[in-house]
């Protein structure tokens, strides 16, 4: 008789994935619900882009998935420990005399602000666009990076 061999997983092995990802899937089903209905008549439709947000030693560096928009749509700024990005995509003149079947796309206007967790060097910030992801370095301010200190001997 043969037997199968099962992997154990302890309640804890991924359960902070898991419970990351299922906050992930409820925020975008609640955006996309709460974010345009013709039945509540809410005349702009509202989206919002996907963003990672990752540090590395010497900077802060922020993501964002913006597909389909020209880098003159959007719009990037700091102010004090806030970075925003705001943008719009706009709808495609061919489909404003189609009947839709299926949306799955959003379209309109948005704007995303996030809190540093550190102090950045504002006027060192740089900004690239390519194959609709905007990728924002923020060099961290001088006095927070990590510093070697050499040691001497006496």
């Amino acid at each position: 008789m043969a037997t199968a061999l099962t992997r154990y997983h302890s309640l804890s092995d991924g359960l902070s994935r898991e419970v990351g990802e299922i906050r992930t899937q409820m925020n975008r089903l609640f955006d996309q619900f709460f974010g345009y209905s013709p039945t509540f008549g809410l005349a702009d439709q509202t989206w919002a882009p996907a963003v990672d947000m990752l540090e590395t030693r010497d900077e802060l560096v922020v993501a964002v998935d913006l597909p389909g928009l020209n880098e003159k749509d959007i719009n990037l700024s700091i102010t004090g420990d806030t970075l925003v990005i705001q943008g719009e995509r706009r709808e495609p003149d061919s489909h404003e005399q189609a009947t839709p079947y299926r949306r799955e796309r959003w379209y309109g206007k948005f704007q995303r602000s996030f809190s540093l967790p550190m102090p950045v060097q504002t006027d060192r910030v740089k900004a690239r666009y390519r194959d609709g992801v905007l990728t924002v370095s923020l060099p961290k301010a001088e006095e927070i990076r990590p510093r070697e200190i050499k040691i001497e001997t006496i």
